[in-house]
């Protein structure tokens, strides 16, 4: 039988043929995206081990470097010893293998028993986390292991990242919330022990089994096989994806008619806004009520600025009196069109690594200056930015309040007044841009050209090790991305208003 790791045994659950793939065809992955999320967990992890080792008397199995063999055996040994915390403990057992995140020493009756704790990077407990947690105490169990308790420790985003008076450091302490769930873990071993058993029986099949693609692919996490999975299923040209805010229960309704085209779906059975996007992909002719783009702008006077942000969020804070998973701006841009139809472009970037927020809020209020419309797309993101700095910095909170009042979303606009048939059921501005103006697109943009990859170059510009060289090559990315953004908007406000182009990018 085949040794399994916790990690297949999770993929299992979620689906026996990405079991199977995970394992047979591994290089059909597309793991693009993977990157920030692999570098959140490893900043927790370093986290939970200054939160649950204050004194650093624990020891560390890296993995990476002794192999799974001897991080098993040295694991082991020290989990027999019972002297002290161990993170990264290799288990093994029942034909299965896991690494358990914190083992706590608590001795009694002269025997080493553990408090095993499961560190996750969610401010809240998922089901599938019981899972893995049951899992990887089985594991133990089987392995020799005498638990004393389980639980799962998940960030508090209530927390504040401040200093430690006593050592004169930052600390963290109060960061993780932890959720015993010993009794319920403990129930569920034989649960696990045909889990193990099942997954071991696909592993060793000849041939992949044969599912079809549905919601288990991408729930509790999207699967890296999808692309491979619907490599040979006809997709339509306006499938019911494309219909903007249809309800799951509706779209089953409709399945279940043998319907997969949004055009084929009766109006009956879609609001107005779906029977747009349905009409428009139908007959090839965009949607446009220019009278109506038109009114929804006419009491907005001059000066008009389009404003956009970059934010980075950590799960772990790095900077002080932050708290887990704020959107801290590191970026913006912002164009300002005057009433002689001038047009002006300023912008904020730091890549310092410092906390960049007060300077931002405040070269922020110089360039928003005191009067005119702020446009925004999606304007509750920007408004919940300048509120939080606002929240952070008191002496400004007036005069940042005073730009959030300022603030006019413009996607309702967009989105009651145009479509066209290229946006698929999206009114992101990467959708509509195209389409309004074809002579504008994000696919020019080197190295950056969605908010993900804005995230990445500013992680990667801030590290130390990064040379000077690249960091001036993503500045320029940075720079062209977000600029873009607020000319964007600036060009559908144009065309809405039927005001000529003035001026290119």
């Amino acid at each position: 039988m085949p040794n399994l790791t916790k990690s297949k045994i999770m993929a299992y659950r979620q689906c026996p043929k990405r079991l199977w793939l995970e394992i047979h065809k591994p290089e059909l992955r597309d793991d693009s995206g993977a990157q920030m999320a692999f570098a959140a967990g490893n900043q927790v992890g370093a986290a939970a081990r200054s939160y649950f080792d204050p004194k650093q008397k624990g020891t560390f199995i890296d993995i990476h470097a002794l192999g799974h063999s001897e991080a098993i055996r040295y694991s082991s040994e020290l989990l027999t010893k019972g002297e002290g915390p161990v993170f990264e403990a290799g288990l093994f057992a029942a034909g299965a293998l896991a690494y358990a995140d914190v083992m706590l020493p608590s001795r009694w009756d002269s025997k080493a028993h553990w408090r095993m704790i499961e560190v996750k990077s969610s401010t809240k407990v998922h089901d599938h986390y019981r899972d893995d947690l049951a899992i990887q105490a089985f594991i133990a169990s089987e392995a020799g292991v005498s638990l004393a308790s389980t639980s799962i420790a998940y960030i508090d985003n209530g927390f504040t990242y401040t200093r430690n008076d006593y050592y004169g450091e930052m600390g963290y302490s109060g960061l993780f919330k932890v959720l015993d769930l010993t009794e319920e873990t403990t129930e569920r071993f034989e649960e696990v022990r045909e889990w193990i058993t099942r997954a071991q029986e696909i592993a060793q099949q000849p041939v992949e089994p044969e599912v079809e693609t549905g919601k288990h692919c991408t729930k509790p996490y999207a699967c890296s096989f999808c692309s491979y999975c619907n490599r040979d299923k006809a997709v339509p040209d306006f499938p019911l994806s494309s219909l903007p805010r249809l309800h799951h229960k509706r779209r089953a309704v409709i399945e279940q008619s043998g319907i997969d085209d949004l055009r084929n779906v009766p109006d009956d059975m879609l609001n107005v806004l779906q029977q747009r996007v349905k009409e428009c992909s139908a007959s090839g002719i965009p949607y446009y009520d220019a009278e109506g783009a038109a009114a929804a702008l006419r009491n907005h006077t001059y000066p008009a600025y389009f404003l956009d942000f970059e934010t980075i969020s950590f799960a772990v804070p790095i900077w002080l009196m932050t708290q887990p998973y704020s959107k801290l701006p590191f970026q913006y841009s912002i164009h300002t069109v005057h009433p002689d139809g001038e047009m002006q472009h300023d912008g904020f970037l730091d890549l310092a690594g410092l906390d960049p927020s007060q300077d931002c809020a405040i070269q922020l209020i110089k360039d928003c200056g005191v009067q005119g419309p702020i446009f925004a797309y999606n304007a509750g993101f920007e408004s919940g930015v300048i509120r939080g700095l606002a929240e952070r910095f008191p002496d400004l909170a007036p005069k940042l309040q005073g730009i959030i009042e300022r603030i006019v979303d413009l996607l309702p606009v967009v989105r009651n007044n145009y479509y066209h048939p290229s946006q698929h059921g999206s009114w992101s501005i990467k959708a509509v841009l195209p389409a309004l103006c074809p002579e504008l697109s994000y696919d020019t943009l080197n190295g950056v050209n969605n908010g993900g990859m804005a995230q990445e170059a500013f992680l990667e510009a801030i590290n130390p090790v990064t040379h000077a060289e690249r960091k001036q090559q993503i500045r320029e990315q940075l720079n062209a991305y977000c600029k873009l953004d607020t000319f964007a908007m600036v060009r559908i406000w144009q065309v809405f208003k039927g005001i000529p182009a003035t001026q290119d990018l």
